[in-house]
């Protein structure tokens, strides 16, 4: 059986705390804005997140998944599609993947739609202009 010491627990607790940031230090270094860490924390999707002292602490692993809402807040996803995204990847089973591909489709299905409407618009507006055409 394994036995800590006070110095022991003293030196690990110190290399959790280490490798742990807050809000702000994570919102300075990897340029997330606050607003995002604050749904994060929200959503609950934040499991290695420790409440030291009354503020949050990021590890690498919610880096990750913040850097991947972030990507996802870049293509467009609303709030509710990211969590319901998150919610999934974080499941890891096959019903999981295929509701992520679902997700996924639905998005590129609703991009592909408003890029046919911008080819539309763009055509009018090159009919317009050959009519304006001196």
């Amino acid at each position: 059986m394994l036995k800590l010491d006070t110095h022991n627990l003293i030196m690990a607790l110190d290399i959790l705390e280490d490798s742990l940031m807050n809000k702000q230090e994570v919102s300075q270094k990897y340029n997330i804005p606050v607003d995002l860490l604050l749904e994060y924390e929200k959503w609950q999707l934040c499991d290695s997140v420790k409440l030291v002292i009354g503020e949050w602490q990021y590890g690498d692993e919610d880096i990750d998944r913040l850097s991947m809402i972030m990507t996802l807040h870049d293509i467009g996803f609303d709030n509710r599609t990211i969590k319901k995204y998150m919610i999934a990847l974080l499941k890891e089973d096959k019903s999981a993947k295929t509701m992520l591909l679902a997700i996924i489709q639905k998005q590129r299905n609703d991009k592909l739609k408003s890029i046919h409407v911008l080819e539309e618009q763009l055509e009018k507006l090159d009919n317009l202009r050959s009519k304006v055409q001196i």
